[in-house]
């Protein structure tokens, strides 16, 4: 496995602001199935039922020797392993203009695997005239606790430059106490409230700990829920709806 050289994006509305009177977010841990026809037939039942207009994964796989199948979606990545044949990484997806993209690779690496984990960050102009950022996140796992906090603390200084409203989501590996209250503090110092999900018996959960959150600031949260689609990933996917 090879430190990722590539993060490939596809920009097809730099002209579209985003609806922030109707503003679905999708959020789900793929478990690197992304490629996979079921996976595909999934993804499209659930766009079809939850009108979405940012969609969040965690561990999606990318062939390099192909475009990725989202027709009609603008998106950006940030790999956190590359292969060969193969990316692997976060990416956003949304049906609206990318003002800025960064992609973010961790400091440390797991221990067990040896691999970084990825960020990626995104702007996107609002049709109110606000810009909102998104900071798409699977949080390093395997490490001390120590270097999970370094990586949260790196993200708040990035987040302290924006002022406007804020969406951050992922996968963030809060399985311990001490994960769970450096990620509270993270989100109290930054405005961040969590979207509480309905049906939330279907987030994914470790040592009865669930993983997965929608955080938003200067936005007002509509509905929220857990969707179980447990033929697919072993996590499922997590959907919330906002306004201004």
């Amino acid at each position: 496995m090879l430190r990722p050289r590539i993060a490939p994006h596809q920009l097809v509305h730099q002209h579209q602001p985003l609806d922030d009177n109707e503003l679905g977010v999708m959020c789900w841990n793929t478990q690197k199935l992304t490629l996979s026809p079921e996976f595909q037939l999934c993804l499209t039942q659930l766009l079809a039922q939850f009108p979405t207009r940012l969609l969040l994964l965690q561990e999606a796989k990318l062939a390099l020797s192909q475009r990725l199948q989202l027709d009609g979606w603008s998106y950006a990545v940030s790999p956190n392993i590359q292969t060969p044949t193969h990316l692997f990484g976060v990416l956003t997806a949304g049906q609206c203009a990318f003002d800025d993209i960064t992609t973010v690779l961790s400091h440390g690496r797991e221990l067990t695997f040896a691999t970084h984990k990825s960020q990626v960050i995104t702007h996107h102009s609002l049709k109110s005239g606000d810009t909102l950022l998104v900071a798409n996140i699977h949080a390093i796992n395997f490490v001390r606790h120590g270097q999970f906090h370094h990586e949260i603390a790196v993200l708040r200084q990035v987040l302290l430059q924006h002022k406007g409203p804020l969406i951050v989501a992922g996968d963030f590996n809060v399985w311990s106490r001490s994960r769970r209250l450096y990620l509270a503090q993270f989100c109290r110092a930054m405005g961040l409230k969590r979207a509480v999900m309905e049906d939330a018996k279907y987030i994914k959960t470790y040592r009865k700990q669930p993983l997965d959150f929608i955080f938003y600031r200067d936005l007002k949260l509509r509905s929220a829920i857990a969707i179980n689609t447990p033929t697919v990933s072993d996590h499922n996917p997590i959907y919330a709806q906002f306004t201004r």
